[in-house]
């Protein structure tokens, strides 16, 4: 959530916010007015505690006569205070509910518009052309197939549309890929994590994923977990309602987890092959920095990931993402999207997102610092970055570095992954 100092402060620059996103900027005002209402009834609520408590000193020492319209007075006071609480509490739980619809606040250089109005900041690689080498590029389901690495039909037999098996080299890639990818990780300083794949409400939540992004959240009613579509959620919660000091900042955690999205609204999109599926694996960092550190642990995050692209070979673009396309949480993100071949275009394979303070306000995660001898707590900054969703990463590279006899070059950074292999080919049954 943002802080309410800077709604009351600032309040133009949340509805400029909000409407950039594409959100309801009536919001910011209903928001304004409930504080209002939660801060008047909570003075209220004090001036009646205190006559209250005076009244309660004075009725001991009064005579006989003025005990009893003391003790009047007293008995209307208990229900005047009974009153003056629950208003207060209804306005707090009004302000905190509109508060949790309220997006983060955008940062200043991210694009307007919508998800295609993102600006391209970067291209790397080089995109092959198929036709000068003398063959048509085969998509990934097709090479997959042929390898023996994915098996579509009998997930959507056992589990539904896409649902998939990883098989053979299939299975043997995925492993690679995360061993690979937790390696890097762990080299540049981040603690490797197995998180929980069910969390608590609070949790879920908490990240800002009980918001727009609800529709897509598997929710299971009858234990009231939630299974996270991406480990960012146990690792946001990992310190929630812990106060940790400056000291140790920054603290960087890669989690490895399966992820689980219901993919509404996106009927027809994608359906062919493993691009876009209900559950995959996935190796997420994860960084809890001072608030005056997000922005440069924002870059130092994609390059990390673009290291990761640039070690598989991979053609990619920077893009930085348009604020309707944003999500709750974050205030910039940047995506970086390898080339499908197939599809001659770029898709997102990464992202690294800047959430600021805004997760750490809703799962109450602060910071102890010492400034000029005094010491402050205060929220601190989150950060998330994709560094290997593993399903997409497959497609990228079957499809740019697939061979013309069908098989498929292994990338020199995956080749020690993989028992030296330089090629995927079928395992031999």
């Amino acid at each position: 959530m943002i802080d309410l100092r800077l709604l009351r402060e600032d309040p133009d620059r949340v509805r400029a916010s909000q409407r950039a996103r594409g959100e309801d900027v009536a919001l910011v005002d209903a928001l304004l007015s409930a504080d209002e209402r939660r801060r008047s009834s909570g003075v209220r609520f004090d001036e009646l505690r205190s006559e209250q408590k005076a009244l309660g000193k004075l009725i001991p020492r009064a005579t006989p006569e003025e005990r009893t319209e003391l003790l009047q007075k007293a008995e209307q006071l208990k229900i005047d205070v009974k009153a003056a609480e629950a208003e207060q509490n209804e306005a707090d739980e009004t302000a905190k509910q509109l508060l949790l619809q309220l997006g983060n606040i955008v940062h200043t250089d991210v694009p307007v518009g919508g998800e295609e109005d993102f600006v391209v900041l970067e291209t790397h690689g080089t995109i092959r052309d198929f036709a000068a080498e003398g063959f048509e590029p085969k998509d990934h389901l097709e090479l997959g197939e042929a390898l023996g690495a994915i098996d579509v039909e009998r997930g959507a037999k056992v589990s539904g549309s896409r649902f998939y098996y990883l098989t053979g080299v299939g299975a043997l890639l995925e492993l690679a890929l995360v061993n690979a990818a937790i390696a890097q990780a762990t080299e540049a300083g981040f603690i490797p994590m197995l998180t929980p794949a069910l969390v608590r409400p609070r949790a879920m939540e908490g990240t800002g994923f009980l918001g727009q992004a609800a529709e897509n959240v598997y929710h299971l009613e009858k234990d009231d977990y939630y299974l996270v579509g991406t480990s960012e959620v146990p690792l946001a919660a990992y310190h929630m309602d812990e106060i940790i000091d400056a000291d140790k900042l920054p603290l960087r955690y890669a989690g490895f987890s399966p992820c689980f999205r219901r993919e509404a609204g996106t009927y027809g999109k994608d359906t062919r092959g493993i691009f876009r599926v209900h559950q995959f694996d996935k190796v997420e960092m994860f960084s809890y920095v001072a608030p005056e550190d997000a922005e440069n642990e924002h870059k130092r995050l994609l390059d990390w990931e673009k290291q990761w692209l640039t070690g598989l070979e991979l053609p990619f673009q920077v893009i930085d993402v348009a604020t309707g396309d944003l999500g709750a949480s974050a205030s910039r993100k940047f995506d970086c999207e390898a080339w499908i071949p197939t599809q001659g275009k770029y898709r997102e394979l990464t992202s690294a997102s800047n959430c600021n303070s805004f997760q750490a306000r809703r799962l109450s995660v602060r910071m102890r610092d010492e400034q000029g001898g005094k010491k402050t707590v205060q929220p601190l900054a989150t950060l998330n970055g994709t560094l290997c969703a593993v399903p997409r990463t497959i497609v990228a590279i079957l499809e740019n570095h697939q061979l013309a006899d069908g098989s498929v070059r292994v990338p020199e950074m995956l080749r020690p992954y993989l028992g030296g292999r330089e090629v995927l080919e079928p395992i031999a049954k």
